[in-house]
């Protein structure tokens, strides 16, 4: 029955594959598309069809055993870390190879010669943020600092490109029979490049707009709307932690100076709103074996084939398993026979913007210092499938890349602004990776994490001897207060950035008094830490429900685990949404709107959680984005980016000052507070609301949030899924909204024996066609997670195949 539905849907991506051709400039070749011995028919197969029991494979050592549970999952038995690679490298390719590679020439900026022109733009942003650049500078620090690690990465790649050199045209994925073309080899520098694109995945910056806000509402109000260290902060590290070094010293200079005239451009995206993570460990005290817990939950966007691939690494000295990124080495967030650790972001500003005074119309020098320096120019040639090529022009400075110029997103000649980021620098994440799947203890789990730049992540660890603990990592510049908060003067060397914080100053604790460890992307300390500490997307609301629950918690067990990682109460409404109605009940004329009684009722009643069939979470998060909207919208501007307050800080003014008069609106002939504008913005969604449910023919949460598992091409629907019945949403420990949620779950028990379950939505192949391609999204939606314990060469049980890998 899968191959049935396959088939039908196939036909009409099919379809709209020949139809976008005609905008690419290339038809794929229908003779071989159809062809029933080598075509598109050839993909409709599961795994466990077509496995061999022995593969050839050059460079290996000794003999490779790859044993595959039912579902799918790999667990490769290997003598030395080489033959492991080389082996993992081979096997993610076998049931992800175009995912892997189409991320990297994304990421390369690459995607106008897959489906042409329209993907131009696209393909310049990626270049001019200079993805390629951090690559080539992580390559070249591999080459002169971890040749060990050169040398994995490289029997990685050959595992890959000997699967790849394996292939025909039947065994093609079956996007690259649709969108016509082959894949290419794969090299040290993809795998790279992947990490690097993971940190601007994670990373954000809101400079430009920050300074377009400033110059529009003033020091004081900045204070007010968006303060750097908000009131009830629930930090990373717990608030008593004493700090035990003596930090580098840093000044602010005087007389800064910070452009006021308005900066017209139109600005990169920025991550996703519901881009983020949890992660949390418990000590042996607060459960109920005695025994260290462990969770973790990143939430990215939800794709098919999904972001992670399950597979267990084993030597002779350590075996591991967890999640792993296809294209990489190693295991991501995971655990092996001694510890376990898990990831979050952990939102530093770590981008920076400058910008630059050129002395001429060529761009080969610009002022720095009181001196003209010289410039760099690259030419990037983005190959366009179906046309010739598009050259564009890219100017270095030493702080970096010239991002926004005349020639890109703006039509200032003036405009010339560069970038500064630490994901450019010559860095070695993956040897971190490597360390944490082989380390034993706490001791080797802080030196794994030395190795690791960006993005900044929140590392959490258990360990079978009971020590918790976490650990906030990343290359963070020493910043003076304020700096990097706003555009800076590119020519003045004042705003340069003059060392780093050392790794030993990172924040981090051990073994906390209140028992556990958690981070959600919230501020990483509170005001005792010594550094400067700024980002401009700190997470309000899950840090806070998530300590506040395991506060209250004892006993805990590994399905405690999972139901709090399932927990989809709304710390937003239930402060904001009593404010709300009161200022509703108070005012007759409001309450006696015809069908109002009803809505009043769902809202009073509601209990603030978000389960799938609940009716009054739409009508929240309608009367929100309205009251939003009436009391921020007079700050955009067209072509004139702004950060606007966010609902954390808005719910604390409608609370506390009411009356601020950043809530009136200057252009109107009355005065506005936060009141008025809640009343008015409940008649209108009151109006809104009868009317989605009209045409929606729904009215529960599920309804209006609509979750999709998308394709990442988008436009092959049929490979994707829409409206998945899932509560939760953002600013929820269950965040999982329209597009973005927990991309995998794990938790993890560090006892004797390790207890590990973990779930994604997905499945661990990138065949459509496969049954073990979305195999897991229905328990991903409820919460059935898999177990995904250890496993033992000589274990017999839950055996779908295996394969033997012999010296060619």
């Amino acid at each position: 029955m899968k191959y049935v539905v396959f088939l039908i849907s196939l036909a009409s991506t099919l379809g709209l594959a020949i139809a976008l051709s005609i905008n690419f400039g290339q038809t794929p070749p229908l003779g071989l598309l159809l062809d029933p011995f080598h075509g598109i028919w050839q993909n409709a197969y599961s795994e466990d069809e077509v496995y061999q029991d022995e593969i050839r494979m050059r460079n290996i050592t000794s003999d490779i055993t790859v044993q595959y549970d039912k579902h799918l999952i790999p667990h490769i038995f290997a003598q030395n870390e080489a033959d492991l690679y080389r082996a993992q490298g081979y096997v993610t390719a076998q049931h992800r190879l175009w995912q892997m590679e189409f991320q990297t020439m994304a990421a390369a900026g690459r995607v106008s010669e897959i489906v042409g022109s329209r993907a131009i733009d696209f393909d310049r942003m990626q270049r001019r943020k200079g993805l390629g650049y951090g690559a080539e500078a992580g390559l070249h620090e591999l080459h002169l600092n971890d040749t060990v690690s050169l040398k994995w990465i490289e029997a990685y790649s050959d595992g890959i490109n000997q699967y790849i050199n394996s292939l025909n045209y039947a065994d093609l994925p079956v996007e690259y029979k649709l969108l016509n073309y082959r894949p290419e080899p794969w090299t040290a520098y993809k795998t790279v490049l992947l990490l690097k694109y993971m940190a601007d995945m994670l990373v954000g910056d809101k400079d430009i707009e920050y300074t377009n806000m400033r110059s529009l509402i003033g020091e004081e109000w900045m204070a007010d709307l968006f303060p750097d260290l908000p009131e009830n902060v629930d930090p990373v590290i717990e608030n008593d932690r004493k700090w035990d070094f003596t930090p580098l010293q840093v000044e602010r200079p005087q007389n800064l100076n910070y452009p006021n005239e308005a900066i017209l451009i139109e600005p990169l995206p920025d991550h996703e709103p519901g881009i983020g993570s949890n992660n949390w460990a418990v000590a042996g005290s607060k459960t109920e074996s005695g025994n260290a817990l462990l969770a973790n939950d990143p939430h990215l966007s939800l794709n098919l084939p999904s972001l992670w691939y399950i597979m267990q690494l084993s030597t002779p000295t350590y075996t591991v398993k967890g999640a792993t990124l296809p294209g990489s080495l190693g295991i991501i967030s995971g655990f092996n026979e001694h510890i376990a650790w898990g990831v979050t972001n952990a939102t530093r500003d770590v981008r920076d913007w400058y910008s630059i005074s050129f002395r001429g119309e060529d761009r080969t020098e610009y002022l720095y210092n009181d001196q003209w320096i010289n410039s760099s120019l690259k030419l990037e040639e983005i190959k366009v499938k179906g046309q010739s090529s598009f050259i564009d022009s890219v100017i270095y400075t030493h702080y970096g890349p010239v991002v926004y110029d005349k020639n890109f997103r703006s039509d200032n000649q003036l405009t010339n602004f560069a970038l500064k980021w630490t994901a450019h620098m010559g860095s070695n994440e993956q040897l971190t990776f490597i360390k944490l799947n082989s380390a034993k203890n706490h001791q080797d789990y802080l030196d794994a994490l030395d190795h690791f730049t960006s993005p900044a992540q929140n590392f959490v660890f258990a360990s079978t001897t009971g020590d918790i603990a976490m650990k906030v990592q990343g290359r963070f510049p020493l910043k003076w207060d304020q700096q990097g908060k706003y555009i800076m003067d590119g020519s003045d060397p004042v705003y340069e950035w003059q060392e780093f914080i050392p790794s030993a100053h990172n924040p981090s604790t051990l073994n906390p008094n209140r028992g556990f460890v958690s981070s959600a992307n919230q501020h990483s300390v509170d005001n005792s830490y010594p550094y400067y500490v700024f980002d401009n997307s700190f997470e309000h609301y899950r840090n806070r429900r998530i300590n506040r629950q395991l506060e209250q918690m004892s006993k805990i067990t590994i399905e405690d685990m999972k139901n709090l990682q399932f927990d989809n109460y709304h710390l937003h409404a239930a402060e904001a949404l009593p404010v709300m109605l009161q200022y509703v009940l108070d005012d007759s004329a409001d309450v006696n709107i015809q069908g109002v009684e009803e809505i009043i009722h769902l809202l009073q009643t509601w209990d603030y959680f978000t389960h799938p069939d609940q009716k009054a979470p739409p009508i929240f998060e309608i009367w929100w984005k309205n009251f939003e909207h009436m009391a921020w919208n007079k700050w955009k501007i067209n072509n004139r980016p702004t950060v606007l307050p966010n609902k954390y800080q808005t719910t604390v003014l409608m609370q506390q000052n009411p009356n601020h008069e950043a809530f009136n609106d200057p252009s109107t002939d009355r005065v506005e507070n936060a009141g008025l504008l809640v009343r008015e913005s409940f008649q209108k969604t009151v109006s809104d609301y009868t009317a989605w449910i009209s045409e929606e023919a729904g009215d529960t949460w599920s309804d209006y949030k609509q979750t999709s598992i998308q394709h990442l091409i988008p436009n092959f629907k049929s490979f994707s899924f829409e409206k998945i019945e899932t509560g939760g949403g953002r600013g929820m420990i269950n965040a999982t909204s329209e597009r973005h949620g927990a991309s995998w779950r794990m938790v993890v028990e560090l006892g004797e024996k390790i207890n590990a379950y973990g779930i994604y939505p997905g499945g661990q192949s990138g065949n459509p066609g496969s049954k073990y391609y979305d195999n897991f999204i229905d328990r991903w939606a409820i919460g059935d997670y898999l177990n995904v314990d250890l496993r033992d060469q000589n274990q017999k049980g839950d055996l779908l195949f295996s394969t033997t890998f012999k010296s060619n």
